[in-house]
């Protein structure tokens, strides 16, 4: 019997790319996303891939699509939560609405894909539950006032589930990007260093869950060992550097 993965923001970037390459690897793949001609587009390409279209923010759509896939696949192995909200232009300010958006598609939609699968792997006492953070999420950075934020508590989320689904022999990992390019960091104006294509995360993504055991995957390594780095130096020094780096002018 295949085994079969289920991922959120499937239908572009990253989600998409990881949705290709476990499909090429013979597993069963749902794929979900609130936009169905896109995720159509994917489940017409590769027959083992099957289009589940949801809004993250829906609570109970989260667990009627969990039901349906259970239904139609049999089980379900692997869960990789990718859904993502960012608009830079909104970002540069204290934009309470959109920080409020931004955080109930990122965190709480998260949050919400998570509950809806938290009975099944503690009853299965097995598989993998992947959340999708971001670089940002390490530290505050300038121009960031939603998005790191909410990555940063994901961060946390996936460090605190770590534990307790630990307890029932399920893997709880953290996934960190650099920059990929997809429609979302199409949006930045700023230089991305390092950037990657999706079908590189992809990979990196297989390797990780598949062969390694390591809580968090990260990359390129170019980019994210440095920034570990400046996670673990004196604050004064950090906002130095980050300054210098991102040209932080005082107004």
């Amino acid at each position: 019997m295949k085994k079969v993965i289920w991922i959120t923001g499937g239908g572009t970037g990253i989600g998409k790319a990881v949705a290709i390459e476990f499909a090429n690897q013979g597993w069963n793949v749902a794929i979900s996303g609130r936009r169905e001609n896109i995720l159509k587009e994917v489940e017409d390409n590769y027959p083992n891939i099957k289009a589940y279209p949801l809004d993250v923010n829906d609570k109970e759509k989260c667990f009627d699509v969990t039901k349906a896939i259970k239904k139609d696949f049999g089980d379900l192995d692997i869960c990789f939560f990718s859904t993502g909200t960012w608009d830079p232009k909104k970002e540069r300010e204290i934009d309470v609405e959109q920080i409020e958006k931004v955080f109930k598609v990122n965190f709480f939609g998260t949050l919400n894909c998570i509950k809806s699968v938290e009975d099944h792997f503690r009853n299965k006492r097995d598989g993998i539950i992947t959340i999708v953070s971001s670089i940002a999420g390490y530290k505050g950075l300038p121009n960031s006032t939603g998005y790191g934020p909410s990555k940063a508590a994901l961060n946390n989320l996936a460090e605190s589930l770590y534990f307790d689904f630990g307890r029932y022999g399920v893997r709880v990992c953290l996934v960190s990007p650099g920059f990929i390019k997809t429609p979302m960091t199409d949006k930045n104006n700023f230089k991305m260093p390092f950037l990657k294509t999706p079908e590189y995360s992809a990979n990196q993504i297989y390797d990780g869950l598949i062969n390694k055991k390591s809580f968090e995957i990260h990359f390129p390594k170019q980019l994210t060992l440095i920034l570990k780095f400046l996670k673990i130096i004196p604050d004064r020094l950090y906002f130095y550097l980050v300054g210098k780096l991102t040209k932080l002018q005082k107004k």
